[in-house]
């Protein structure tokens, strides 16, 4: 679980209601990592901002986003090894590199913007599950 503090989850509440529910619309604008904080700038597919400034920030501490990709398999796949003193063959997972060496490293673009999409998909399941849960405990 990623933890955010309740005016993000406030802003975060704005854009979902202002995209109608559709979260296919939310987009990141722009991203940036460094040492300890991914910050991603979110916007509407369909009202895109002239800024930065304009756009939804979001902090998320690197180490909430090395878990995702190690969750998520990212930096891993599936292969086969031989077991080295009974010489049998099995499948397992097969890391490439440590989380953040991968994303920064060894992945593409193409793959490093998969995993930032990840994290926002994430962010905002986890978002709308624990506000529905809430309520529905509220009023039990």
């Amino acid at each position: 679980m990623i933890p955010m503090t309740q005016k993000t989850r406030n802003e975060l509440w704005w854009l979902i209601i202002s995209v109608d529910y559709n979260y296919s619309r939310i987009s990141i604008a722009d991203h940036e990592l460094n040492g300890q904080t991914l910050t991603l700038w979110l916007e509407d597919k369909q009202d895109f901002k002239n800024t930065l400034d304009e756009c939804l920030q979001l902090h998320i501490p690197v180490k909430h986003f090395t878990r995702l990709i190690k969750a998520e398999n990212m930096n891993s796949y599936e292969g086969q090894r031989t077991h080295a003193k009974k010489k049998y063959v099995y499948s397992t997972r097969i890391a490439i590199s440590e989380p953040m060496h991968w994303y920064n490293y060894d992945a593409t673009p193409a793959e490093q913007q998969h995993a930032r999409e990840t994290l926002l998909k994430t962010i905002l399941t986890q978002l709308v599950e624990n506000e529905i849960f809430a309520y529905n405990y509220e009023f039990q």
